[in-house]
């Protein structure tokens, strides 16, 4: 039998047989909130592509990497394909199979990055290749920390605050990126092994600076683009549609019965604290510029 190990990432206790090196160990001997095993999954033979529901789970099809049964949001069943890459089955894993389950718990996981500025954190939503990561890297490389890297998961405090849980412990950034911070792509792995046209690598983040524990989250920018940097205060009616807009794996909300904690997450989250459009051009020779912008934008509203 493999040996079970515990990570920690979203607040929660993940007992897994399958390693997670993308994740911090969790506390050793503590109740797990989800169950990882690897084994064959008979039911998912006709599943399609995609997500469906099968005898009351939910199962994720990945072809050539993998096959995830999703249940009860305590439990994922991983059946990988033979020869696929550890690290491609363990990004579908970490990735949507975890946002299907985030979902089942009704958990309100927003597709976006958060970073820490002086104990509050700040979250940038937007779709793939709106530069999430990349602003959030170089908000990194002046000393701040980052909270969460692609999915944001939020929730709420006793006082109805809402704070954002650590993700990931890592930045996935693309190849051009990296070369024009000066970091280049040395040392590090890609994140998809096999497809030349997924350019990005991982980049683990520092143990000794990362966020393990929830913190308060203060506001929400919607990355746009722009031939001008602006920062515009959306409405009610805006807010709450970027959240819906901005929500990840956000088609998965149905098939996991979670349209009711979804839609009182989501308008909890407005109704807590402001949302703006960030608009800026897209050119990552200003991204310093930008940081400083945004920085003192979100300094004087939480100040």
């Amino acid at each position: 039998m493999t040996p079970q190990r515990d990570w920690s990432v979203f607040g929660l206790v993940i007992q897994s047989e399958i390693p997670l090196p993308e994740l911090f160990p969790g506390e050793s001997n503590a109740v797990p909130d989800v169950v990882i095993r690897a084994g064959k999954l008979p039911e998912a033979g006709g599943a399609p592509a995609g997500l469906s529901v099968v005898d009351g789970a939910l199962i994720l099809v990945i072809p050539g990497v993998a096959k995830y049964r999703i249940a009860d949001g305590r439990s994922i069943t991983v059946d990988a394909e033979v020869g696929a890459p550890d690290r491609n089955v363990r990004l579908y894993l970490l990735g949507s199979a975890f946002g299907a389950l985030l979902h089942q718990r009704g958990l309100l996981p927003l597709h976006a990055n958060a970073v820490d500025i002086g104990g509050t954190a700040i979250a940038f939503m937007g779709k793939s290749g709106a530069g999430k990561s990349t602003l959030a890297a170089t908000f990194r490389d002046h000393g701040h920390r980052v909270v969460a890297d692609d999915v944001c998961v939020v929730g709420f405090a006793a006082d109805g605050k809402a704070h954002a849980k650590p993700g990931l412990p890592r930045l996935r950034l693309w190849a051009e990126a990296l070369d024009i911070m000066g970091h280049g792509t040395a040392g590090f792995e890609h994140s998809y092994v096999g497809g030349e046209e997924f350019d990005k690598f991982d980049v683990p983040l520092d143990p000794s600076s990362a966020v393990r524990s929830d913190i308060p989250l203060s506001s929400l920018y919607l990355l746009s683009r722009a031939d001008e940097f602006s920062i515009d205060r959306l409405s009610g009616v805006e807010a709450a549609e970027a959240v819906f807009a901005n929500t990840y794996r956000g088609a998965f909300i149905s098939a996991a019965n979670g349209q009711e904690s979804h839609w009182s997450s989501a308008v909890r989250l407005v109704r807590s604290l402001p949302v703006f459009r960030a608009s800026r051009e897209w050119n990552l020779a200003s991204l310093d510029e930008q940081y400083r912008m945004l920085l003192y934008h979100a300094t004087a509203w939480v100040g």
